[in-house]
């Protein structure tokens, strides 16, 4: 071996020379931490910013006690399989959508309480006086939770839509839900129908079925369009992949099925992308015809540009 030259061999001698390094202390264990992700999740739409935010995910056992109501453990389990999804039970994402025009800022759904929904507002970056609008898709107690806190509005500065429909409906259901969260805010609350304006590229989007009023928005910005569309499809696989499969939370179930091939083929044909209510986290994706059905493609990056 000439000098400056090292073999593998002489390597090996060398450290074998060398004195025994001092034992490291011993160290215990890394905790487990559990399972976690982030609370939100921001994009762009030509000029307005668009913030899903996760007011709450949870599991909830036998999914087939909820959709596909119409069709044989059999078929379901069959179909699950094929997607790798367990059928003892399901995980569930809550994800009102925040949505920033410039000029206002205009929240969408509220969770299932004040706290989920203010933490992940706070993460977000806001805070509940900050909101100017709150819109109600529909009044599922999943999205009017997070209106009252402690008999006191949550969101102390906004003004407030929802459809006409939808309010008249469970005006007169005597719902306790709707009578502590959304009766007293009835005084400050514009009543809609479809195709009414919210704001400046913010347009309402009669979607009935899952309720009687249940409403989507429409978001248009420079040229860029997106769906808020709420709980018309309330899961990726078991909705999008066949929406004749009846779902327990559909109020008429015949009608919530017209109105998700409706609502899944526009978006197919014009690939507009969606915000869905319980769609995987982020909740954003693009739907794709296959077969008698769609597919679901979670956005990547198409948003950040």
């Amino acid at each position: 071996m000439t000098r400056g030259q090292i073999t593998r061999r002489g390597l090996i001698a060398a450290t074998a020379a060398l004195p025994l390094a001092t034992a490291l202390p011993a160290r215990a264990a890394a905790p487990m931490m559990g399972t976690g992700t982030t609370r939100f999740n921001r994009v762009t739409l030509g000029g307005f910013e668009v913030t899903t935010l996760l007011a709450a995910t949870t599991p909830r056992p036998d999914p087939h006690t909820i959709f596909g109501l119409n069709v044989s453990a059999e078929e379901f389990n069959a179909v699950s399989a094929a997607a790798n999804l367990p059928t003892d039970q399901a995980q569930f994402f809550f994800t009102p959508t925040v949505v920033n025009t410039g000029a206002e800022l205009i929240l969408f759904d509220t969770g299932l309480n004040p706290d989920g929904i203010v933490a992940a507002l706070n993460e977000a970056g806001y805070t509940p006086d900050q909101v100017d609008v709150v819109v109600i898709t529909h009044m599922h107690g999943d999205h009017i939770g997070g209106l009252m806190r402690d008999g006191a509005p949550t969101f102390a500065n906004a003004r407030y839509v929802t459809g006409s429909a939808e309010f008249d409906h469970w005006a007169a259901a005597g719902n306790e839900r709707f009578d502590a969260n959304m009766r007293p805010l009835a005084e400050q609350t514009t009543m809609i129908a479809d195709g009414a304006s919210v704001a400046s590229g913010i347009t309402a989007m009669a979607a009935p079925g899952h309720t009687p009023g249940h409403t989507g928005y429409m978001l248009e910005s420079e040229g860029k369009t997106l769906l808020l569309a709420a709980d018309f499809a309330n899961h990726y696989v078991w909705s999008l992949a066949h929406p004749d499969w009846e779902v327990r939370f559909d109020m008429d179930k015949a009608q919530a099925g017209a109105t998700r091939k409706r609502l899944l083929g526009m978006l197919a044909a014009d690939r507009i992308p969606f915000v869905g209510y319980h769609m995987p986290w982020p909740g954003i994706g693009y739907v794709e015809a296959a077969g008698e059905g769609f597919r679901y493609v979670p956005v990547s990056y198409q948003l950040m540009l």
